[in-house]
């Protein structure tokens, strides 16, 4: 069925859903993991005399949350006995990391939460989902 599962992740509690189910899949289908958590670049527009918060700290903080993100999926893969990678990517356009991320790793399948936003709320935020949906030449399980 599947070799390789995809499972990006924020930290959210809707993405911890999307999780579960690809734990669930890739343990009925003996495929592999990868997650990926993707860090925001540091808002340079933001720069000025008063800076709030140093380069170095902001991107130290990024990767520290990235990281943990990233361990809870793997730990979760652990625990279920399924074989699992973890990286941290920074991308002004996570879609596009995701994407690309789920190349270089062979995946073939791609799992992601939505939060089921409808409407002109959807179309005024846009959804990283929606975009992996739009773009992605792969199958993408979207789970609410």
């Amino acid at each position: 069925m599947y070799t390789r599962i995809l499972v990006p992740t924020d930290g959210s509690e809707i993405t911890a859903k999307a999780v579960q189910s690809a734990v669930q899949l890739a343990r009925l289908s003996g495929a592999a993991l990868s997650t990926l958590s993707v860090k925001e670049p540091f808002p340079y527009s933001a720069i000025s005399e008063m800076q709030p918060v140093p380069p170095q700290e902001y991107y130290d903080a990024q990767e520290r949350l990235a990281t943990g993100r990233v361990q809870a999926v793997l730990d979760a893969a652990r625990a279920a006995g399924i074989t699992a990678d973890g990286a941290t990517v920074e991308a002004l356009h996570p879609w596009e990391a995701i994407l690309e991320h789920a190349r270089e790793r062979g995946c073939d399948l791609i799992v992601m939460a939505s939060h089921g936003r409808r409407g002109v709320a959807a179309l005024l935020i846009g959804s990283e989902t929606q975009k992996v949906l739009t773009h992605s030449t792969l199958p993408v399980l979207v789970v609410r």
